[in-house]
């Protein structure tokens, strides 16, 4: 393998992290109980933007509150620090030097700096080690126990200088580096690749926030090798927001744009961005954004493509350099085209991949998460947390198990290779549940209701705050067709097994093509079902969370934000009283309460802080 390896592990020793150091979002992951996940911090996101704002020096903050920051010191405010890390000054372009609103300088041994007061500079070095440490700090609050090893991933195409780089960051942040992978091999782990028996061909498009790269692997034995790779270090979803920004200018006659108006109007040009992703429109607002003035808009996802077009049509370019690197080595046809990165749930990208590598993108792995779920996976075979398996035939169904609000959630999709073992932890949804039902459901309907109930185990557990049970699901198929499902509560170690023989895999042709069918038929409505329930569920956590902060900090806002933040209370609560159950605009009432309480929860941050 091209992945350079710099210690080994024994098996049963200390717990090891995976981490995904990412341009615009970084994560952190573990083997827990068997099961690869992605550990959430206190305010239960698992993603953390990769920038850190030095507006305290001595106190950095990382992550969302650094974000909060950026609007009011984009100056000392460092983001995709990854870009400009382990290289020399004289390789930066001038749009490097010049673009962000954060000054980039030389340092004296030819270094990139960021100056973020007089006379003082950190390096990109030293930016990335805080969002390592507070990863680690994630892990060990999350686990409860010290964690000081970890497995760390870079792009391919990183040369000796950004991996050393890297290393050197993550010692900073008290970090003993046992492996550093190869982003795209992580990947595949992720998506289970490593698991098939046949030689295979893998492409992996990764378009993230900075940076883009397509790697060509070859798995032989269950290992990956990289053989092919092209990528730009200045390419990715940030080129997306940045051009659609200077749309938006142009058609509301923004010039001369303060750094703080650039950082909010590409804030929300990100927003927008996402939004489109999903939509066919979205609705942007800018209040008291120049002079009190106050601005919006109306953006088409045409409109978006079009400002993002020659961004996506770059990517071809490098994939066809890829490609023509692996066929000098004789490399067969591609078996399996997998999907890294969160740009890449732009429309736009996944169509222009079907038509260049005729092939459907496997979609079937969260695309911010693939990496860090990797890294996880090889952090827990150094560890010997994680046994690999062989996988052959398929299952016709898919099969999950009821979560909060009657969603069917999915372990093993259908048509998986079998023997296969899937597994996902869960959380209690709602304080001082004393226990969790574990409803194993088979079928492809968006509701748990609309498929079969196979069985139910009870798994009881502490009671506790919402969030503090953890319960480990593993289904596991075997090459008779029997179902087992273990259920462990992580706490206690206690097991619970259900097993379910035949009915997982022995079903009639006839039900598999009517469950199918209906799945296709009823697809808009079971959608629309699923936004709503998952809609109702966010509005019901966002509102008495609402109601605490304007309780404690509300007094401190003027009364334009009060306002704002009362109407859009009201109109979630009246979408959530109404008949008509219009899921959309409870999605969008939920946004627009979520950014009208943009200031209560820095006020809410800075209270805290002070309470310190």
């Amino acid at each position: 393998m091209s992945d350079s390896e710099t210690h080994s592990s024994p098996a049963g020793e200390a717990v090891i992290i995976g981490i995904d150091l990412g341009t615009t979002h970084s994560l952190v992951g573990v083997v827990d109980s068997g099961f690869p996940i992605i550990l959430a911090d206190a305010q239960g996101e698992r993603l953390t933007p990769s920038v850190v704002s030095y507006a305290d020096p001595e106190n950095p903050r990382i992550g969302r509150e650094a974000l909060r920051a950026a609007e009011t010191a984009p100056r000392v405010t460092i983001a995709s620090a990854k870009r400009y890390l382990g290289r020399p000054y004289s390789d930066l372009s001038d749009e490097e030097k010049s673009a962000p609103p954060f000054r980039v300088v030389p340092l004296n041994d030819g270094g990139i700096g960021f100056e973020i007061a007089e006379g003082r500079v950190v390096t990109p070095g030293e930016v990335s080690s805080e969002i390592l440490r507070h990863l680690k700090g994630v892990a060990e609050a999350a686990l409860e126990s010290p964690v000081s090893r970890a497995v760390i991933t870079v792009p391919a195409y990183f040369n000796n200088s950004q991996r050393e780089a890297t290393k050197s960051a993550a010692e900073k942040a008290g970090l003993t580096v046992e492996r550093i992978i190869n982003e795209p091999t992580a990947a595949a782990l992720a998506y289970g690749l490593d698991k098939l028996d046949d030689e295979q061909t893998v492409a992996v498009y990764d378009l993230g926030g900075g940076t883009f790269d397509l790697s060509v692997l070859q798995m032989r034995g269950g290992l990956f090798e990289v053989i092919a790779t092209a990528g730009d270090t200045q390419l990715g979803g940030d080129d997306f927001d940045a051009a659609l920004a200077t749309q938006i200018a142009e058609q509301l006659d923004l010039t001369d744009l303060s750094p703080q108006e650039t950082t909010r109007l590409m804030a929300e040009a990100r927003k927008a961005k996402e939004s489109l992703s999903s939509a066919e429109s979205y609705s942007l607002r800018l209040p008291f954004f120049r002079e009190g003035r106050s601005y919006e808009l109306e953006i088409t996802r045409a409109q978006f493509e079009a400002a993002a077009d020659s961004f996506i049509e770059r990517t071809g370019s490098i994939c066809r350099r890829a490609f023509a690197e692996a066929d000098q080595k004789e490399v067969g046809s591609i078996d399996h085209l997998i999907l890294v990165g969160g740009s890449t749930r732009v429309p736009a990208v996944q169509e222009k991949l079907k038509s260049w590598f005729g092939h459907e993108p496997n979609l079937s792995q969260h695309p911010d998460e693939a990496v860090g779920l990797g890294a996880a996976i090889q952090a827990g075979m150094l560890c010997g947390r994680v046994r690999s398996i062989v996988l052959v035939d398929v299952t016709p169904l898919s099969l999950g198990i009821e979560t909060f609000g009657g969603l069917m959630n999915v372990i093993i999709a259908r048509n998986s290779t079998i023997p296969a073992k899937a597994g996902e932890l869960f959380t209690n949804a709602v304080a001082n549940q004393p226990s969790m039902a574990i409803r194993v459901l088979q079928g492809e309907r968006e509701m748990a209701k609309d498929n079969w109930l196979l069985g139910e185990i009870e798994v009881p557990f502490s009671p506790g705050p919402k969030g503090s049970a953890r319960v480990g699901v593993q289904f596991a198929i075997d090459r008779d067709g029997i179902l087992e499902v273990l259920a462990r509560d992580t706490a206690t170690g206690g097991d619970h097994v259900l097993e379910i023989r035949n009915s997982a895999i022995d079903v009639d042709d006839a039900e598999v093509e009517k469950m199918v069918s209906e799945s296709v038929d009823y697809a808009f409505d079971d959608m629309n079902e699923r936004i709503w329930t998952e809609a109702k569920l966010k509005s019901e956590e966002l509102l008495p969370a609402v109601e605490m902060a304007m309780t404690q900090v509300g007094a401190q806002l003027d009364e334009a934000d009060k306002t704002e933040i009362e109407s859009a209370a009201a109109a979630v609560r009246a979408l959530l009283d109404s008949e008509s159950r219009d899921a959309p605009a409870l999605k969008a009432a939920n946004r627009t309460l979520d950014e009208a309480t943009q200031t209560l929860a820095a006020l809410l941050v800075e209270a805290a802080f002070s309470q310190e």
